[in-house]
């Protein structure tokens, strides 16, 4: 059953579905403008995701080839997926900030196989056990797999630019650490509702009501540029803090209000993490040792073998936290290098 929500003042929101995910579905939000509608995010590239994009469309009463344009919050699969295949239909621009165009450039024109040799380099130097490396050397040159040939976009997001977007008034805030280019939206207008605040806000992946997002690393393989992603996501949570919009339209779970006392408890949140893992370096760890005794959803022997690799870059990044705070540092000598606290 397609699901849409009409919220007020030419805003609704899709449900696109993610196939075999948990977070069940992206919310695609479609915003009317004087040229036609816009939307924010698409969701996934798989057949039913498509049918639902398209139905949704049809029961808002507008189609693919009505649209003008797609502003994309961020990269991920789950937002950028379908944004090609929108825009065939229908022509519509896409704009995406510049630090996340570059990654899909990268992964445009990395093969496989290079990329997987690079990953195994980074997991082996974490400390990642054979049985977890190996499968990464059986990808080929020839290897199809998904999201490797992502929709470079038409124009640029440029933070505390108007977006154009005629007869509406859609700014763009940098906020990076989920992805080094992911953008908030904040729509500068009066609330449908008159909810007290400052208008309202597509936040994406960066503020979610009831989820913490994955915070991990980004790195280009020709760069040598050490980054601090949980640094700066924790600054981009202060700035949507100070921003207090009437009402948060998430691209997952449900909108909600109170921004800044969401912000608080992620930055509560994560300083308690963070803390946590200064008293497990008490003894020198590895990056995949600390991830193994982290905690998660679930038991660290229930985590598929793709969600490892995606907990040991947490794992990483807050290493990187802890080290640019003075409260880690690694171990001289130790191969793989192992952190202690300090």
């Amino acid at each position: 059953m397609t699901r849409v929500h009409d919220h007020g003042g030419g805003v609704r929101s899709l449900r696109v579905p993610i196939p075999d995910n948990p977070l069940g579905h992206t919310l695609v939000y479609v915003v009317d403008t004087d040229r036609g509608p816009v939307l924010v995010d698409t969701g996934w590239d798989d057949p039913a995701s498509w049918d639902a994009l398209t139905a949704g469309l049809t029961a808002c009463g507008t189609s693919v080839a009505d649209l003008h344009g797609v502003v994309v919050t961020h990269h991920h699969p789950d937002h950028h997926g379908l944004c090609g295949r929108v825009r065939e239909a229908s022509g519509a621009w896409i704009a995406m900030h510049e630090a996340d165009t570059a990654i899909v450039r990268r992964t445009r024109r990395t093969r496989p196989d290079r990329w997987f040799t690079y990953m195994t380099a980074k997991l082996t130097a974490a400390g990642a056990p054979a049985d977890h490396v190996a499968p990464l050397g059986a990808v080929g040159p020839r290897t199809r797999l998904p999201g490797l040939s992502p929709a470079l976009p038409d124009r640029e997001i440029v933070p505390g630019e108007l977006l154009p977007l005629p007869g509406r008034r859609l700014r763009a805030i940098w906020t990076p650490g989920h992805t080094p280019g992911h953008v908030c939206l904040h729509l500068e207008e009066e609330h449908p509702a008159r909810l007290p605040g400052n208008g309202r806000l597509f936040s994406g992946d960066h503020l979610l009501p009831g989820i913490t997002p994955h915070i991990g690393l980004y790195e280009d393989p020709e760069d040598a540029t050490v980054t601090d992603p949980l640094g700066d996501y924790l600054d981009s949570l202060e700035r949507i803090g100070r921003l207090a919009p009437a009402e948060v339209l998430p691209a997952h779970q449900h909108v909600f209000a109170d921004a800044p006392a969401r912000v608080r408890e992620l930055l509560a949140h994560h300083e308690e993490r963070l803390a946590g893992l200064h008293a497990l370096l008490a003894e020198p760890l590895t990056p995949w040792q600390l991830a193994v005794r982290m905690e998660w959803n679930r038991p660290w022997e229930r985590i598929p073998h793709g969600s490892r690799t995606i907990a040991v870059s947490e794992a990483e990044a807050h290493l990187r936290r802890l080290v640019k705070q003075g409260r880690a540092e690694p171990v001289p000598g130790s191969d793989p290098t192992a952190y202690r606290a300090v």
